[in-house]
């Protein structure tokens, strides 16, 4: 047995907090060349974020026959009522809308909602209880809330320059899926918090982070759930990218793999191990 073990052996080089995965020979010098010549997207000027969390549902989600009501009620009430997506409507460069829309009560605007924003307003008062309820809030009896906003307002101090984020060229991803799962819209739509996004990144890296390449490289560094991945901020954002590089110009779903392989300075034999 130890003479099986000997001549069977792999050396292993791990650094200190990696997380621990067992790899041959070919698959080592692949996850290498990557880290070696790309730089983790937490070490770029970008940014990395979830998306909504409201603290109910129920009063800030809402379908599109209760948003016509409120816009017919009062028109001004389409300023703050947007589309949005969750984690299960984003797909590899695309993604189902499901007619569902948040009210984006920002931090700060309980101190004119009600008289710019009547019908919205008066929608949420319905809620109130149940909004005054949350641990951002009020909390419950016998479990104080951290009064952090209103109970008007978004969970998480949403504040007006992280709605503009939004506004911008950006790209989703669902939190959890069984492989890469990113899409690039440049239209103002929102997502939920089972979902993330960044912003103030080429629009081409979409390409990148749904090729096979990355495909492999985040399957050996993400929490697994057997049938899918955990596509949380803390595993995408050890994603070593090309940073800076003119890669990015001429990208297109076609031609990815093949540059980031020339990229990455695989041989053959690695490249095909990937594909």
């Amino acid at each position: 047995m130890s003479d099986y073990i000997r001549q069977h052996a792999v050396k292993i080089d791990y650094k200190l907090g990696e997380s621990w995965i067992i790899l041959n020979e070919i698959e080592q010098s692949i996850k290498k060349k990557i880290e070696t010549v790309g730089t983790p997207l937490r070490d770029w000027n970008i940014s990395i974020n979830y998306g909504i969390k409201t603290g109910l549902n129920e009063a800030f989600i809402i379908s599109k026959e209760k948003r016509d009501e409120l816009i017919k009620t009062d028109p001004k009430s389409a300023e703050i009522i947007r589309p949005i997506l969750r984690g299960r409507d984003i797909k590899k460069n695309s993604y189902e809308f499901a007619n569902i829309y948040v009210i984006t009560a920002y931090k700060g605007i309980n101190k004119i909602i009600k008289k710019e924003y009547p019908a919205i307003y008066l929608h949420l008062k319905k809620y109130e209880k149940k909004l005054r309820q949350r641990g951002q809030v009020e909390g419950k009896p016998g479990k104080p809330g951290s009064n952090q906003h209103h109970w008007t307002e978004l969970d998480n101090n949403v504040s007006l320059e992280k709605l503009d984020d939004f506004s911008k060229p950006k790209i989703f991803w669902s939190d959890i899926s069984t492989s890469s799962n990113f899409v690039l819209i440049n239209d103002e739509i929102y997502i939920n918090n089972t979902a993330y996004m960044i912003t103030d990144i080429h629009p081409n890296a979409v390409y990148i982070l749904n090729s096979r390449i990355m495909n492999w490289y985040f399957s050996k560094i993400c929490s697994d759930l057997g049938n899918s991945s955990r596509y949380f901020k803390q595993y995408v954002e050890l994603l070593p990218l090309p940073h800076n590089a003119d890669i990015y110009n001429d990208l297109s779903s076609e031609n990815t793999d093949s540059k980031l392989s020339a990229f990455y300075q695989f041989t053959s034999e690695e490249y095909k191990k990937i594909k």
